[in-house]
Order: structure tokens, then sequence, then C-alpha cells
């Protein structure tokens, strides 16, 4: 992996690793392991491939992040998000379970070539257009279609196919069906996790209730008593092994993969920048792209499903005292053991457990309070968040997903385009010129009036730029025999901006008002030189500074 400075760095961290640091980069590395083990059964399920899959997975997913990325923290693995859109990507493309594994593995593929390509094109800035309104609402509808498919595992019954009402409907409507034994394991397993993590939350509350699960199966039967149970679990050894999908799925899986793609980085790289802001470090965005690529692309020629940053378990990590990327290493050893010599232990696990565990975990999607302090603040992005979420239980979730993404590009554009048009004023006593609202004593320069536009100039806002400095004039007095335009913000300029600003001069012009611009920046500079507007205006017209067009302009230099 390539660093900033251009030279290939694969796991730098490790020729400064102190043997200080080991004991508690141990202690992260149980925690995450006591966390990872029952949500790589857990989230195998959601993503409709066997549990197996996800011991495959684990471990590379760790070692790869741990030998390319840059944070200290982040822990890769399945998660929730990851896992519910994996499967809803690979429904649209079969609904055959036989299918679900290799179309999965390819998934990840794709996904992860996606990252990588993007990550060395150095395009990490994209996440920034994910407007967090959007992602929120997203997020929390997911959590919701999440609840229902499990709820239905704690009530016994099947939820059906469709989208949350229609599952949720199905869940209802059955309840005639619903097996009260396996709602008793269920419903006791989800009090105890709250129990734990509200009283007790250094234990690992998932394995815990995993273990009892475990053991109140096998000592009382519940097989027998009508409770699901996960079955036998096949040693899990990772082993290259290539998806084997016909051509035509690779390229059916493309579409959705970009939106896989989107979410999945920005859920890590939101979590790996939490925590170097939290420890006064940095991370890269087009690095963590990368590596969370290359993470992916690793999982699935191991048969493993999509995998992304998980909040829960570097959170843990980071609690219990971990601090380097030996915390993955370390972990991607105990899965290995696990998988390799423990799988069989898993075999009577209750499906209502494996329920209330994924339930307990993706509860923190469902972000209320967000939504209370967007409506108390901004109703913009309360709607903005409501409709994501609104979008996903209806039309499900990648289409969800697409209406987040649009409508984060909707709010960007619509906020490029609403430029303030600032009216400049002098200071006393100095050469600075300011916004005569913001600052009472700067006095304007009678007959000039300077404007500033509060931003950069583009296709999307220079028509209202225009309009507002004809609205400014009209409402001047006395009436300005020029105008100085404000470029500081500008650093280059688009063929329609100058197009617009010709138009902006020849308007001018018809009412013997002369058009002079200032603060050109170097690029916007050359792009002018090459358009008719600067014959137009004559260098004459065009300054370095607002204090010399607005003295050009008293003195009354020709246009």
């Amino acid at each position: 992996m390539k660093d900033n400075a251009g030279g290939w760095v694969v796991a730098d961290w490790l020729g400064r690793y102190r043997a200080q640091w080991l004991r508690g980069d141990t202690l992260g590395a149980l925690t995450a392991w006591a966390l990872i083990v029952p949500e790589c059964v857990a989230y195998a399920q959601i993503a409709g491939v066997p549990p197996q899959n996800a011991f495959y997975a684990a471990p590379v997913a760790l070692v790869i992040y741990a030998l390319v990325g840059r944070s200290n923290f982040l822990v890769v693995g399945a998660t929730s998000a990851a896992a519910v859109l994996s499967a809803a990507t690979v429904a649209g493309i079969s609904s055959d379970p036989q299918d679900a594994v290799g179309l999965s593995a390819a998934l990840a593929i794709v996904v992860g070539a996606i990252l990588l390509a993007a990550g060395i094109a150095r395009l990490g800035f994209i996440t920034n257009f994910l407007a967090e309104p959007a992602l929120v609402g997203f997020l929390f509808g997911m959590a919701l279609t999440i609840v229902v498919r499990q709820a239905a595992k704690i009530v016994g019954v099947s939820s059906g196919e469709g989208n949350f009402f229609e599952r949720l409907w199905t869940v209802l409507s059955n309840a005639p069906d619903w097996s009260w034994t396996t709602l008793a394991v269920g419903v006791s397993a989800l009090a105890l996790l709250f129990v734990l993590e509200r009283f007790m939350p250094r234990l690992p509350a998932a394995l815990v209730v995993l273990i009892l699960g475990l053991v109140v199966s096998a000592v009382l039967g519940l097989k027998d008593h009508g409770v699901e149970i996960v079955g036998k679990i096949p040693s899990a050894v990772p082993v290259p092994h290539l998806p084997g999908i016909p051509a035509q799925d690779w390229i059916a899986l493309a579409a959705g993969a970009l939106g896989v793609a989107l979410v999945v980085f920005a859920e890590a790289f939101s979590i790996a920048n939490r925590f170097a802001r939290e420890h006064g470090q940095a991370v890269d965005a087009n690095r963590e792209m990368a590596a969370v690529g290359l993470s992916n692309i690793a999982v699935g020629f191991v048969r493993g499903f999509v995998v992304s940053g998980s909040a829960s378990r570097s959170a843990a990590a980071a609690g219990a005292g971990g601090r380097t990327p030996m915390v993955s290493l370390i972990a991607a050893a105990l899965i290995l053991l696990t998988g390799a010599f423990l799988t069989p232990l898993f075999t009577d696990l209750p499906e209502p457990v494996l329920g209330a565990i994924v339930i307990v975990a993706v509860r923190g999607f469902m972000r209320t309070s967000e939504l209370r302090r967007y409506a108390a603040a901004d109703r913009r992005s309360l709607w903005v968040a409501l409709t994501a979420l609104i979008g996903v239980l209806l039309f499900d979730l990648l289409p969800g997903l697409l209406l987040a993404v649009a409508l984060s590009l909707v709010m960007f554009i619509a906020a490029a385009s609403r430029r303030n048009v600032a009216v400049l004023g002098r200071l006393p006593g100095s050469s600075q010129y300011a916004d005569t609202e913001a600052h009472q004593d700067a006095a304007a320069t009678p007959g000039v009036l300077v404007v500033r536009p509060d931003g950069s100039l583009f296709f999307g806002n220079i028509n209202r730029v225009r309009l507002a400095v004809q609205d400014r004039l009209r409402v001047t007095d006395p009436a300005p025999h020029t105008v100085v335009l404000d470029l500081t913000a500008s650093f280059e300029l688009g063929v329609p901006v100058m197009d617009t600003l010709q138009e902006l001069a020849e308007e001018l012009g018809r009412q013997d008002i002369t058009l002079h611009l200032a603060h050109v920046r170097a690029k916007a500079a050359r792009q002018l030189a090459a358009h008719p507007l600067a014959a137009r205006l004559g260098p004459q017209n065009i300054h370095p500074t607002v204090e010399q067009a607005v003295a050009a302009a008293a003195n009354g230099e020709p246009a």
C-alpha cells in the first residue's frame, strides 16, 4: 500500500511496535474475539450464507486490514449493515440459497475492487457527499428491517417475503402459530443481554448469552420442544476458493456493488476517523478505502461475504486496552483456532438466541435522539432522514440506499446553488473590505457597488448570483456607475460561469454601468484569458484586489 510519500508500505506500524503494548493488545484481542464469535454465526444468517463462511472470512479480513490499513483501532469484519446489504444484493440476482455462497463471495470481490480502484484514484472524498441525515435515516430503516426478520425467529415463524411492512404483517398475522417455548427463549436472551449491558458493561454480553443458550439447549433438549437450532457447523479453516459463478452474474452484481461499496466505506471510515480524532491521530481516506477494498477482495476468495469496520468491536477492543493493529492479528489467530476446532460446540445454539443477539447489535442504528435533534434544530435534515427511512421500509434496502444517495446529492447541489451575495464596504482606517451586514462601520464607496459571492461559482449558482447583483442595483441609492465583483472564493471559472458573467457585463453596459473583477485566482485568470469575456472587460477592469478595483472605478477609468 502506498503511503503519502509514494512508497509501498505494509504493516508500517510493526517497526514501531513496543513490547509493553502487547498486554493491552492481547486483552483487546480477547474482547474482540468474544464479540466476533457469536456475531460470525448471527451475521452469516443475515447474509444468507452458512455460519462457517463467516469463520472463513473473519481472520482473513482482520489480517489484511492490519497489514495495509492505517487506523490503530479499526476492527474489520462482518457487520449488520454489510451483511444485510450483501443479502439484499444477492437476492436480486438469485433467490436460491444454493447460489448464495458464490454470489456473496463474488459481491465481496466486486465491492473490494471498486474500493481499491477508488482508493488508488484518490476518491476518498466522495464520502463527504453522503449526507449524514440521509445515512441516519437509511441505517434506521435498515435496523428496523433486520429487527422484524429476527423477531420472526424469536416467535418461531417465518417473516415471509417483501418489504418491512409486509414482513411485519406476516409475523403478526401468524400469531396463532407462534411457538411459546421459542418466544420464552428469545425474550429471556433479550432481557439478559440488556441486563448485562446495563449492569456489567465490561462483560462480553453476546458471548455470555451465546454460551448460556448452548448450555440450556443441551440440558433441556430445546430442539425436542420445537425450538429451531443452528445445527452442525463444519470446521472452518479459510482456503482459497473461486466463487464459481457465471459471467453474467458478475455483471449483474456490479450495479448493487456500487451502493454497497459506498456504505461499507462510509461505515468503516467514519469509525476509523472518530477514533483517530479521539487519540490525536490521522487516517487517510484514500488509504483506508484501498485497505477495506483489499480486505473484501481477500474475503471473497475464501468464500466469505462483504466486510466493513465494526463500531462495537473497535470500541470494545480499545476499551479493553488495545492500541495497535496487533489486536487484529491476535484476534485472527484466536478465530482460526475457533473455526478449526470449536465449531461443533455451536450445534445446539437456539435460533431465537441468535435473533436476540442480532437485535441488540443493530439497535444502535435506531437513533431516535438524532431525529429529535433534527426536529428541534433542522427540519430539512429531519425530512431527509425520514424520507430515507421510509424509503427503506417501503422499497427495501438497495432502493432505500439509492434514495439516500440521491437525497445527499440533492442536498449538496441545493446548498451549493444557494450563494449569498454580500455587499462590501471599506473598514475605517484600513484598506480591507468587509461585509456591510456583519460590520456596521464598513462604508461603501459612492457610485461603486462591491459584491462578493460567499462561495465558489459554478453552473448551478452563477445565474442566481447574476440576479442577486441586479437586485442589489435596484435598492442601491444613489445608483452606482460601477459594479466590482470579488471572486476570492472562485479558484476556477467554468465556461458556463464566464458566459453568464459576459451576459451580466452586457446587461450592466446597457444601464451605463461598468463591471470590474477583483481577486481573480491564477487558474481562473488563465481560463478567463481564453474567453471572450476578457476582451469584453479589458485588462484595465480586472484587478488583483478589491481596493485597486474601487480605486480604478472611482478615478473613472474607462471600461
